[in-house]
C-alpha cells in the first residue's frame, strides 16, 4: 500500500518543481529585459549624464589657501602655511625603484641619514610609509624633480597648509583660531569665513595616476598656482593692541586678579583700535589653550557695572527733562529701604554731603545721588531709555558668542530693583554693551555698532548701524560734567594735555550659583577724550584683584591712564587743554 501511495506522491512533486522552475525563469527573463532597457536609457538617453560623471571622477580641484589678516597698517596677524608631506607605497617598489635607492637619492635633501631612511622605507609591511612630514616648498620641488627625472611610482607627495600667527598672542581672542582639519575656528576666523574661504578655483582633468590632461580650454598655468581666499583688513592697530595687552597683563599680575579687559574704540565710526582679553593665549599653539583661555568673556559673561552705570542714569534723566546741567539733587548719604542699606562709600568718612550738583556726583560717585536721579523716571521711563542704550540686546560686533545681557521687563521692577539699577546693580551687562553705550555720549548721542572688521562702504551701509540714543545736546552736556568731575578732583586718570571725560567703578562680583555677592569685586573706568572732539574710547575692567586697595581708580584707572597716553601718542591726538592752566574748568 505504501508504494501506490510513493507512485501518486511522485508526480505531483515533480509538477511542483516545473511550475516553480516556470516561474523562476521568467523572473530571470524579466530581469534580464530590464538590465537591457536600463544599458539601453543609460546609451542613448542618459549619455551626456554619465559623461560629465565619468569626467568628474577624473577631475580634480586645485589646492585653495585661506585668505591673510591683517591690523589697519598692513600688519599680517594670519596667512596660511603651505607644507608637504612625503609618503611611500612599498607595494610599487622594483628593481629600479627600491629603497636602497630612494634613500640614496633623498637622504641629502631630506637632511636624514641614508641607514636611517633606508630602515624607514624597508618597512615593507606597512601600506603608505611616512618618510617625512612638514616638508617646505623648496624641498619638496626638489623631491618632485627626482621623482620625475627617475620616474618613481612609489613615491608620493600630499600638499598641506596649516594656520599660523606671526604675532603669537596678540589680538587671539579677536583672531580666533582655525583648524583645517577639524574644520573648527573661533574669532574673525570664525565670522569672516565666507570671505576668507572664497577662492576662485581652477577644475581640470586628471589621469588615473594624477597626470594632469591638457585640453585646449584647460588652462595650463592654473594647475600649478594656489588660488587664495579674500585677504581681511581689521580695525584693530597692531601699537595700541601691544599697549593695552602689556598694561593690562603688568596691572592683573600685579594685583594678582583673575582676568581683564581692555577695549579701544574710535566712537565717531565704531571701528575697534585694540581689544586685550585676559587670560590670553597663543593661536599657533590653541590645542594646548584651556577652555577658560580661549573663551572670550567679555562677549560671554555678563557683570554688574557699578559706578561706571551712573553715566546711564544721569543722562537718561536729562534726555526725559526732569534734570538739566545746574540741577541739585538731595545726598542724605545715606538710605534704608527694607531690609537693605544703601550708602555712599565716603559716607562712614564724610557723612551726608547735603544739596549736591551733577558734577559732584560724578567726582564722589554719589550712590544715593544717583538713587534719587534714578527716582525722577518712572520704571517703564527708566526702562525704555536704558533699551536705548542698547542693554537687554546685542551690541551687533562682529564676534561669536555675544550675550544679550540680562535686563528685567518693567512689570517686573519694584522701588528696590529700580533703586538699584540707579547705580549699577539691578542689571547685568557685557563689557561691549557698555562700550557702545557709553559711545553714545562721544558721539553726540549716536551708537555706532562696534565692529573689528574693516568694511567696504556697501557692507558698512548694511552691517554698521547708527543708532540716535540721545539728543547731541544731552550728549555734550553730560561729557562737559564729566570732564569736569575728572578736572576737579584727584584721580589719576586725569591728563595734562587732554580732557578725559571719565567714570571709575566698583561693583561686587555675584556668586557663580546666582544667589548673594561673593567677597571679590569688579574694577572698572570707563571714558573718552579729547573731550571737545571725542577720538577715543576706553573700557578697562579687571575682576577679582586682591592686593592693595581695591577700587576703580586704583586698578583699573592706572591702566586707562597709560593706555590713554600711549594711545594719544600713537594717533597723535591735538591737545583741548591750555598748558597754562590745565585746570581750567572744561
Amino acid at each position: 500500500m505504501s508504494r501506490d501511495l510513493d507512485k501518486k506522491q511522485k508526480p505531483s512533486r515533480g509538477k511542483y518543481c516545473n511550475k516553480v522552475s516556470n516561474i523562476l525563469a521568467i523572473l530571470y527573463l524579466g530581469a534580464v529585459i530590464c538590465l537591457a532597457a536600463h544599458l539601453v536609457k543609460i546609451q542613448l538617453f542618459d549619455f551626456d549624464k554619465y559623461r560629465e560623471r565619468g569626467k568628474m571622477q577624473r577631475s580634480s580641484h586645485d589646492f585653495a589657501v585661506r585668505g591673510d589678516i591683517y591690523d589697519r597698517h598692513g600688519i599680517k596677524l594670519a596667512t596660511d602655511r603651505i607644507y608637504y608631506n612625503i609618503y611611500a607605497r612599498p607595494v610599487d617598489y622594483s628593481n629600479t625603484e627600491n629603497p636602497r635607492k630612494i634613500a640614496k637619492l633623498f637622504a641629502p635633501i631630506l637632511q636624514i641619514p641614508e641607514a636611517k631612511l633606508y630602515a624607514t622605507l624597508s618597512q615593507t609591511k606597512i601600506p603608505v610609509i611616512a618618510v617625512k612630514k612638514d616638508v617646505d616648498r623648496e624641498t619638496a620641488k626638489k623631491i618632485n624633480k627626482i621623482i620625475s627625472e627617475n620616474s618613481f611610482r612609489s613615491i608620493s607627495l600630499d600638499k598641506k597648509n596649516t594656520r599660523e600667527y606671526p604675532q603669537g598672542e596678540l589680538a587671539s581672542h579677536v583672531l580666533g583660531f582655525y583648524n583645517f582639519d577639524a574644520n573648527v575656528s573661533s574669532g574673525v576666523e570664525y565670522t569672516a569665513k565666507d570671505k576668507l574661504e572664497h577662492a576662485v578655483r581652477a577644475t581640470y582633468e586628471k589621469t588615473r595616476d594624477g597626470k594632469i590632461i591638457y585640453k585646449i580650454p584647460t588652462d595650463p598655468v592654473a594647475p600649478t598656482q594656489n588660488p587664495k581666499g579674500q585677504d581681511i583688513t581689521l580695525t584693530i592697530d597692531a601699537a595700541i593692541q601691544h599697549v593695552c595687552e602689556r598694561e593690562l597683563e603688568k596691572m592683573i599680575r600685579d594685583k594678582e586678579a583673575l582676568r581683564g579687559s581692555v577695549i579701544v574704540m574710535n566712537p565717531k565710526n565704531g571701528e575697534i583700535l585694540a581689544y586685550a582679553v585676559y587670560p590670553t593665549y597663543d593661536p599657533n599653539k590653541f590645542q594646548k589653550a584651556t577652555n577658560t583661555q580661549i573663551k572670550n568673556w567679555t562677549l560671554t559673561d555678563v557683570y554688574p557695572p557699578g559706578s561706571t552705570f551712573k553715566t546711564i542714569t544721569v543722562t537718561s534723566a536729562m534726555e526725559l527733562g526732569k534734570i538739566n546741567e545746574k540741577s541739585i539733587i538731595e545726598d542724605s548719604g545715606r538710605m534704608k529701604f527694607g531690609g537693605y542699606t544703601i550708602e555712599n562709600y565716603d559716607y562712614r568718612e564724610k557723612g551726608a554731603p547735603g544739596r549736591i550738583d551733577l558734577v559732584y556726583l560724578f567726582e564722589h560717585s554719589s550712590n544715593i545721588g544717583s538713587v534719587n536721579v534714578g527716582y525722577l523716571m518712572t520704571h517703564n521711563e527708566f526702562y525704555d531709555m536704558l533699551k536705548r542704550f542698547g542693554f537687554g540686546e546685542k551690541s551687533g560686533i562682529d564676534l561669536p558668542g555675544e550675550s544679550s545681557g540680562l535686563l528685567a521687563s518693567p512689570k517686573y521692577w519694584d522701588r528696590g530693583l529700580h533703586m538699584t539699577m540707579s547705580y549699577g546693580y539691578g542689571t547685568s551687562v557685557s563689557i561691549m554693551q557698555m562700550v557702545s553705550a557709553v559711545s553714545a555720549l562721544a558721539n553726540n548721542g549716536v551708537r555706532v555698532t562696534p565692529h573689528v572688521i574693516k568694511y567696504s562702504p556697501e557692507e558698512e551701509a548694511e552691517k554698521v548701524k547708527s543708532i540716535q540714543t540721545v539728543s547731541p545736546e544731552t550728549a555734550k552736556t553730560v561729557t562737559k560734567l564729566l570732564a569736569q568731575s575728572v578736572n576737579n578732583g584727584k584721580s589719576c586718570i586725569k591728563m595734562d594735555k587732554y580732557n578725559v571725560a571719565a567714570k571709575t567703578g566698583t561693583s561686587r562680583k555675584p556668586n557663580e550659583n546666582g544667589t548673594g555677592y561673593s567677597g571679590a569685586v569688579y574694577t572698572s573706568t570707563i571714558g573718552y577724550f579729547p573731550a571737545t572732539d571725542p577720538k577715543v574710547l576706553i573700557y578697562v575692567v579687571v575682576d577679582s584683584a586682591k592686593k592693595g586697595p581695591v577700587w576703580g581708580n586704583t586698578v583699573a584707572g592706572p591702566v586707562f591712564k597709560e593706555v590713554a597716553e600711549q594711545t594719544a601718542r600713537i594717533l597723535d591726538l591735538k591737545p583741548d587743554k591750555v598748558p597754562a592752566n590745565t585746570n581750567k574748568k572744561f
